[in-house]
C-alpha cells in the first residue's frame, strides 16, 4: 500500500478502499495537460485517460524496471549458484556480485550467510534469495496522509541534481489524483529556476504555488505556505527545498531550520530524502549526513530505471532505517512510482 490515512472516525464508512484509490490515482494523471485551462486553486481538472491507457502505463514502468534490473545481481547471483554444487570460489564470485550491486560490506555478508544455510536446508536457491531479499525490505513504506482537517505537511530534501522538484511535481499530480487540494512551497530560492519548475508543475495540476524574492529567507516561504494550507484547508503542503551539498554544515543547519519554522504551524509529517539510484554508495554518505540534520521518514529513488545494481535499495533501508516509498522511472509525470518491493526483487531474481 502506498498510502496511510489518518481518518476522522465518521469518516471511516464513507471512504473508499486506498488501494483503489491509489489505482485510481495512477489513471489519473496526465503528463502535459493544458496549463492555460488549470486553475491554481482547483484540484483535479485534468481528464482521466482511458483504463487501457493508464494500464499500458504502469506495464510499460514495471517493464521498463523489470527489463532494466534483470540483468542486474540477482540474475548473476543465479547463474553462479545453480550450476550444480557451489565451490567456495563461487561464494566468493557472489560476494563480489553482491557489493558491486551496492550492497555494502554488511548486508552483503549477511544474506550470503543466510543463502549458504538456505541453500543447504532446501536447496531451492531461487526461492530463498526472493525470500531473503524480500525480508530486507520488509516494513511499512505508507506515506502518511493526514485527513483529520489539518494539511499533512511533506518536506522534499536533497543534494544538487537529483530531481527534488521534478519530484515534488510528480507527487502532487499524483496526490491531485488522489482528490487531495496541495500547495507547493518554492522554497529552494536560490536557484530561480526551480521556483519557475514548480509553478509549471503547479498550472500543470492545479496545485498552489508559493513563492517568495529570489533568494529570499527559505524557512519563511515554507511557513507562508503552510499558512495558506492551513488556511484554504488545504490537504498537503509539499515543501521544496533548496539542493545542498551535504559537506556544507551551514546549509545543513538552514534546512534544519526550515523544518523547526514550519512546525511553529505544523508537525513535518514526513521528509522525503531523494537519491539519485546511480549514485551508488555515495548515496548512503549523502543520505547519513540528511538524517543527522532533519528526521527523515522516507526515501525517493530518482534514475532508478537508469541503474542495474539495484543493490542501493537495501542499502538504504538498512543504514537509515527508513523505506524506499517512491521511485522515478523516468521524466513524465506518471513517472513516479510507489515502491513495490515484491515487484522490485521479481525484477532482480527474474
Amino acid at each position: 500500500m502506498a498510502f496511510r490515512f489518518r481518518r476522522r472516525p465518521q469518516l471511516d464508512e464513507t471512504l473508499p478502499d486506498v488501494d483503489q484509490v491509489v489505482a485510481e490515482a495512477l489513471a489519473a494523471v496526465v503528463p502535459g495537460a493544458d496549463a492555460a485551462s488549470t486553475s491554481p486553486l482547483v484540484t483535479g481538472t485534468a481528464a482521466a485517460p482511458a483504463a487501457e491507457t493508464a494500464q499500458a502505463q504502469v506495464l510499460g514502468r514495471m517493464g521498463r524496471l523489470r527489463h532494466r534490473l534483470s540483468g542486474g545481481f540477482g540474475r548473476g547471483l543465479l547463474g553462479v549458484l545453480t550450476g550444480g554444487s557451489i565451490s567456495d570460489d563461487d561464494w566468493d564470485h557472489a560476494e563480489a556480485l553482491l557489493l558491486q550491486a551496492d550492497l555494502g560490506l554488511e548486508g552483503t555478508e549477511r544474506i550470503l550467510r543466510e543463502l549458504k544455510k538456505a541453500v543447504r536446508e532446501h536447496g531451492d536457491v531461487a526461492g530463498a534469495l526472493k525470500s531473503l531479499l524480500l525480508r530486507e525490505l520488509r516494513t511499512d513504506r505508507s506515506l502518511d496522509l493526514d485527513l483529520t482537517g489539518a494539511p499533512t505537511v511533506i518536506m522534499v530534501v536533497g543534494v544538487n541534481g537529483t530531481g527534488k522538484t521534478t519530484t515534488c511535481g510528480k507527487l502532487a499530480a499524483l496526490l491531485v489524483g488522489l482528490d487531495q487540494q496541495v500547495v507547493l512551497a518554492a522554497a529552494d530560492t536560490y536557484r530561480a529556476a526551480a521556483a519557475e519548475q514548480l509553478a509549471t508543475w503547479g498550472a500543470r495540476t492545479g496545485a498552489l504555488v508559493i513563492r517568495g524574492a529570489e533568494r529570499g529567507d527559505p524557512a519563511s516561504v515554507a511557513f507562508d505556505a503552510v499558512a495558506r494550507g492551513v488556511a484554504d484547508g488545504a490537504d498537503v503542503v509539499i515543501v521544496d527545498t533548496a539542493g545542498r551539498l551535504h559537506t556544507k554544515v551551514g546549509l545543513m543547519d538552514e534546512l534544519g531550520k526550515v523544518g523547526r519554522v514550519i512546525e511553529k504551524l505544523r508537525p513535518v509529517d514526513e521528509v522525503l530524502l531523494v537519491l539519485d539510484a546511480t549514485t551508488g554508495q555515495n548515496g548512503l554518505v549523502q543520505a547519513r549526513v540528511f538524517a543527522e540534520a532533519v528526521r527523515v521518514t522516507g526515501v525517493v529513488l530518482t534514475k532508478l530505471d537508469g541503474t542495474a545494481k539495484g543493490g542501493i535499495v537495501f542499502a538504504v533501508q538498512r543504514e537509515l532505517g527508513v523505506p524506499v516509498k517512491f521511485v522515478g522511472l523516468g521524466e513524465g509525470a506518471e513517472d513516479l512510482a510507489p515502491f513495490d518491493p515484491e515487484v522490485f526483487v521479481e525484477s532482480l531474481v527474474s
